[in-house]
């Protein structure tokens, strides 16, 4: 049986509902019955706590980062690097999570996945350099994996709400953020000013997360599976658009998790002011994420909402690099408004792009394998430029050339069409 997929007017905003993409589903399967989940509460609380892990690897680096350079004697270069590396593998080993899921089934992988994360966290924080990176990319690694596993399961085990839980996905991704790029200074000075100690504390979230979501790994979940195969996507420029998109706006955002810090310290803050104001901008992305999404889908399409809100990204991004810090908060919060919604509409496009939810899980694993990868290369550019130049007045040209990048794909990322591919049971 198959199902070519024309390209017309998206349904309205109930087609929101299926925002979290059935991550297990790739070109050979897909799930079609939801499991039975005896003890909902349990499953919601850990699906929280695993959320909570997925940024705070990320953001907590930035705020130490100088201290780090200075006692590793790493240069600019390879603190971009440092900065690149996770970012990276979100991209590289997000494919890999539907082949370990199929195998060994979600909720068991979750937890192998949240050892390696602790281990990755502790790795960093050891054995120098080498323990550094090395660290770093299993961090990166375990982040990728359990980013694509976790949406599926929840679209999954919680198919009515999914619309309302993708909030609540986002929100927790944004409050671990916060609270790694909040604390980790405080953490660091506490434990006498060691920037190892500050950054391997955040591998107890993940241990609590473990413990949590233990009992859904004994368990598992029975699956009866329907096989599907999915052709012409990597052909589509809908699809490429969506890509690019996601991987423009995302690279701004991993600019600001990894370099906002150093930036402002290099303007004159201290590295607590400097974490605490990347801490609130992070915060401030919760309201935007969630009122971005239906905003967008009041209008015929999309597009307007994407100019609007990169548009507010960037005169966030210029005003943290050269407004006086006299007004610093306010561009932060700017900054965290438009990068809220930035995130927020690159996953409501990959729902609106596809007609049903085998598309939109190819096009998800699509646009995160390629989009993350792409994104790497921005926190990259900056350690460059920075090293090049010596400091960072430079920087606005890198953020204007990945936000316009980013508003030309989203203009057609936007339009109210469909990928064209075609659907096949197998």
């Amino acid at each position: 049986m198959s199902d070519s997929t024309t390209r017309t007017n998206p349904p309205g905003t109930a087609d929101l509902d299926p925002l979290l993409i059935d991550a297990e589903a790739d070109d050979e399967q897909v799930q079609a019955q939801p499991a039975v989940t005896p003890r909902p509460w349990l499953l919601l609380l850990g699906l929280v706590l695993v959320a909570l892990n997925l940024r705070p690897a990320l953001s907590s680096m930035a705020p130490v980062l100088g201290q780090v350079s200075d006692g590793l004697g790493l240069s600019a270069a390879q603190a971009g690097l440092l900065t690149t590396l996770p970012v990276l593998c979100l991209g590289l080993f997000a494919p890999l999570a539907p082949v370990l899921a199929r195998r060994l089934g979600s909720e068991r992988v979750v937890l192998v996945i949240l050892v390696t994360l602790a281990l990755g966290i502790v790795l960093r924080s050891t054995l120098g350099v080498t323990g550094l990176f090395m660290g770093s990319l299993v961090a990166g690694a375990s982040i990728g994996i359990i980013g694509v596993l976790l949406p599926g399961i929840v679209k999954r085990d919680f198919p009515q709400h999914a619309g309302t839980l993708t909030g609540v996905y986002t929100m927790a991704l944004c409050l671990g953020a916060a609270m790694a790029a909040g604390a980790t200074v405080p953490l660091a000075q506490y434990f006498d000013n060691s920037w190892a100690l500050g950054l391997g504390f955040w591998m107890l979230p993940a241990l609590v997360a473990m413990l949590v979501w233990l009992p859904q790994a004994r368990q598992g979940h029975g699956q009866h599976k329907v096989a599907y195969r999915v052709r012409g996507l990597w052909r589509d420029p809908l699809a490429w658009q969506v890509t690019l998109y996601m991987g423009l706006q995302s690279s701004l955002a991993y600019i600001v998790f990894g370099w906002l810090p150093s930036i402002l310290i290099g303007r004159g803050l201290s590295p607590t002011q400097a974490g605490l104001v990347l801490s609130g901008s992070v915060i401030v992305q919760l309201a935007s994420s969630l009122a971005a999404p239906w905003l967008a889908t009041r209008g015929k399409d999309q597009r307007l909402a994407i100019v609007l809100v990169m548009l507010v990204t960037l005169c966030g991004l210029f005003g943290c690099l050269y407004a006086p810090l006299s007004g610093l908060w306010g561009w932060a919060v700017v900054l965290g408004l438009g990068q809220g919604g930035t995130f927020a509409l690159a996953l409501t496009l990959i729902v609106l792009r596809s007609r049903d939810a085998h598309v939109a899980a190819n096009l998800s694993s699509m646009a995160q394998g390629v989009g993350y990868t792409l994104a790497s290369m921005g926190p990259f550019a900056v350690g460059l430029v920075h090293d090049l130049t010596g400091g960072w007045a430079a920087l606005g040209w890198v953020f204007a050339i990945i936000g316009l990048g980013a508003i030309v794909f989203g203009l057609g990322a936007g339009r109210a069409l469909h990928v064209q591919v075609t659907s096949e049971k197998v």
